[in-house]
């Protein structure tokens, strides 16, 4: 099987929005070389590491910084262990302040032409190695994320991310169109676009502080981690103050978990909140996509199928219905666990 094409850099335009908002017009990414100050990313892989290292996801005897996995360790979203671990590293204030950094506000005034809201939900993925069946399938942000189409993903990972430690990788030119058809399967999202979209994916390695920026209806997916260590990244989503917002995405990723929780250990009051002092049009969450996914999941869960285990597991950490929580439950305690 023949491997994604490198990415078009386009680290020379940073300087110049008109380039930037061409180049992503045409390609629905923008791959940026040393973006961010690696100092800032290398001090928060720190922070985040020792709560990871403490839950049993990186090895004892090794440092931090190497990030080298325990794959006793191993869990994947949302499983319980791992959403108590997010929840620990959703209360550290610079994993929540490096979404403001001046090199990525700017970029974004210059990219899109106004004033930027960053918004509030930070994600991070630790994708352990040697997992396969649960990298993160093909799919789309703008299901999951909606408000506005014009929504726009920062990925950068917190370790140097060659090829076999599994960046992501993009499906050039996928934004053009609407929402894809999609299946559900394992992994980050449980769902999984059907398209093939042969001959466009494109991918390199990342060293800490380039960041890929990508349309949030670019469709991308993960690249295997097939080295010893844990692939750990973060997703923070930037749009238009101007452009439509839905409010689920000032939740803490739909987790349990209060702001005044987080914020109880901050040394500064300055970012807290800050999306409540903003004039924001509120465009709720349609639960269409949803819908669909859910549905499949207990389709294939009634026949025993492990590709339902990744949303049935969602449903019973995040869904509000109790009946569909409690049907949910029963299915997975009948599930095989997938290999």
């Amino acid at each position: 099987m023949v491997g994604p094409r490198p990415f078009r850099d386009s680290t020379p335009l940073i300087p110049d929005g008109p380039a930037l908002a061409a180049r992503m017009r045409s390609d629905g990414y923008l791959f940026l070389r040393g973006l961010l100050p690696a100092d800032a990313v290398h001090d928060l892989q720190r922070q985040v590491g020792t709560i990871v290292r403490d839950a049993g996801w990186l090895r004892r005897d090794r440092e931090i910084a190497e990030a080298v996995a325990d794959p006793n360790g191993f869990c994947v979203d949302p499983d319980p262990a791992y959403l108590t671990t997010l929840r620990a590293v959703n209360r550290l204030e610079d994993y929540h302040r490096l979404k403001h950094h001046p090199a990525l506000i700017s970029l974004f005034e210059r990219l899109l032409g106004g004033p930027i809201l960053p918004h509030p939900r930070v994600l991070m993925r630790a994708i352990f190695p040697e997992r396969e069946i649960y990298t993160t399938k093909a799919h789309q942000d703008f299901p999951n994320v909606q408000g506005t189409t014009e929504v726009y993903t920062a990925w950068f990972p917190l370790i140097d991310c060659p090829m076999r430690t599994g960046p992501l990788q993009v499906a050039a030119g996928s934004h053009t169109g609407e929402v894809y058809d999609f299946d559900i399967g394992l992994g980050a999202g449980g769902i999984e676009i059907t398209d093939a979209f042969e001959d466009r994916w494109v991918s390199g390695a990342f060293s800490v502080g380039d960041v890929l920026i990508f349309h949030g209806l670019l469709v991308h997916k993960g690249v295997p981690n097939r080295d010893d260590r844990l692939r750990m990244s973060m997703d923070v989503r930037y749009q238009l103050v101007s452009e439509p917002f839905n409010p689920d995405n000032a939740n803490a990723d739909g987790q349990p978990l209060a702001w005044d929780d987080i914020y109880a250990g901050w040394s500064s009051d300055e970012l807290k909140y800050y999306w409540r002092k903003l004039d924001l049009t509120i465009k709720p969450f349609d639960p269409v996509w949803f819908n669909k996914r859910d549905a499949r999941a207990f389709e294939l869960g009634e026949t025993g199928d492990p590709r339902a285990r990744s949303v049935l597991q969602r449903i019973v950490a995040r869904d509000p219905d109790p009946a569909k929580q409690a049907r949910a439950k029963r299915l997975l305690a009948t599930l095989p666990d997938a290999v």
